[in-house]
């Protein structure tokens, strides 16, 4: 049971690491603007956004993205672990007991 816990635990950890380094990439070409025309000019593009609707909506999305790739990587590693620990009792049992003297 403890090798479980600790396999399930690092899943998560794992995957959410994983995910704190794919969503922000992945978040920022997914909201890409689009191509701006290359006019030769050297022009400004003029936009009025609401930066805390904006700081809101990316975090979010971030911490989604994180509880996500957690989720995923400790039923991942759940799994993993329940392999590892099946296959370590099978090997306690099969090895004889000393026979006393």
């Amino acid at each position: 049971m403890k090798t479980v816990t600790i396999f399930f635990l690092l899943g998560a950890v794992l995957g959410a690491a994983a995910a704190t380094v794919i969503v922000p990439p992945t978040l920022s070409w997914y909201n890409e603007a689009g191509f701006l025309s290359q006019s030769g000019q050297a022009s400004q593009v003029q936009a009025l956004v609401n930066i805390p609707q904006v700081i809101r909506y990316a975090t979010n999305r971030l911490i989604r993205g994180q509880l996500i790739g957690a989720a995923i990587g400790s039923v991942a590693f759940l799994i993993l672990g329940i392999v590892v620990a099946s296959k370590g009792r099978r090997r306690s049992a099969q090895v004889p007991a000393p026979r006393p003297s």
